[in-house]
């Protein structure tokens, strides 16, 4: 039934208006946009029934805001959006540029965050029902072809519920509880949580604090958990490694603990974290932790070998040989 949605609408519109119903995505789905007030971050997250969601809703630049396009979806919205907020242009008058000439503007839904926290959101009177969206202090929710009617006000509130958690945690949250109430109608398919920084630092290629995008699942909410504990727990071992360049042992082996206790099961991070109590002549606290992960995984003792040569592993000789002796 869904392949004749598009005939219906292009009944309802203009000869001139049937392109982008041709030719775009569809994204019938619910996001989240949104700001934290303290650190400036900004987010979208996003979960539909619809391949690779990530790739078409949602949109960001650091120091400029982020978009959420969606329902028939106009993509330019997402980099157009971004140029007219660094043009200087506020959230709303943005949204309102870019419907101004859209003659399928009844059939979208758009929501824009501005770096100064203001919001807009439009909900074309076309959207697929159930829809709605709810404009919040510096967030918006917006869902179309929902379930039934209680997914915004449940993302609202489980957003407004979590003040003082990490932006990704919260908006992370909102997804979860939108699919508690019922979610998609369609049911689920792919999910996205992106989060920018509050300034650039003119490195755009390291200006996404989350980029995670679960692109075809049977539980995309859920695998989206799982992936952000995982960048979590990266997070902290990359905090490690930062801190044994300082020299700072302390603080390497409690951001190297957080990453294990966070993923306990990761060969790698338990692999790394022996590596460095090695290098920082405490082989006698390493030597459980290999002797573990090497009889998970032959290879990472074969690894071992080659780290000498490229001054990786700076033990004596005898303890190279208490370590492959393992």
């Amino acid at each position: 039934m869904r392949s004749l949605l598009p005939l219906l609408l292009i009944a309802s519109f203009s000869s001139s208006a049937q392109t982008f119903k041709k030719a775009g995505p569809f994204a019938h789905t619910f996001s989240i946009v949104a700001r934290d007030a303290k650190t400036g971050e900004m987010a979208v997250g996003v979960q539909s029934h619809w391949f690779s969601v990530g790739t078409v809703v949602s949109w960001g630049e650091a120091g400029i805001g982020v978009v959420a396009t969606q329902s028939f979806v106009n993509k330019s919205f997402g980099l157009r959006g971004l140029d007219l907020l660094r043009r200087g242009l506020t959230a709303p008058e943005a949204l309102e540029i870019l419907l101004k000439d859209d003659e399928g503007r009844e059939v979208r839904q758009v929501a824009i965050i501005d770096t100064f926290g203001n919001v807009a959101t439009h909900t074309g009177k076309m959207c697929i029902q159930y829809a709605s969206d709810i404009k919040g202090k510096q967030f918006s929710v917006q869902a179309n072809m929902m379930l039934g009617s209680e997914v915004c006000q449940s993302m609202s509130k489980a957003y407004e519920g979590s003040a003082g958690k990490p932006l990704a945690e919260r908006v992370m949250l909102a997804l979860e509880a939108a699919q508690a109430a019922g979610g998609d109608v369609r049911g689920k398919q792919s999910a996205a949580i992106l989060v920018v920084p509050a300034r650039s630092q003119d490195k755009p290629w390291d200006e996404r604090t989350v980029d995670l995008r679960v692109d075809d699942h049977q539980e995309p909410i859920r695998e989206m958990r799982r992936l952000l504990t995982v960048h979590r727990a990266y997070e902290h071992m990359n905090a490690g490694d930062l801190a044994v360049e300082k020299n700072d042992m302390v603080k390497a082996m409690k951001e190297y603990q957080a990453a294990m206790n966070l993923m306990p099961a990761n060969l790698e991070m338990q692999y790394w974290t022996a590596i460095t109590l090695a290098n920082n002549k405490q082989v006698d606290k390493a030597l459980p932790i290999l002797k573990k992960v090497f009889a998970a995984d032959k290879n990472w003792k074969a690894l071992t070998q080659r780290l000498p040569s490229v001054n990786l592993l700076t033990v004596s000789e005898p303890d190279l040989q208490r370590i492959l002796a393992l």
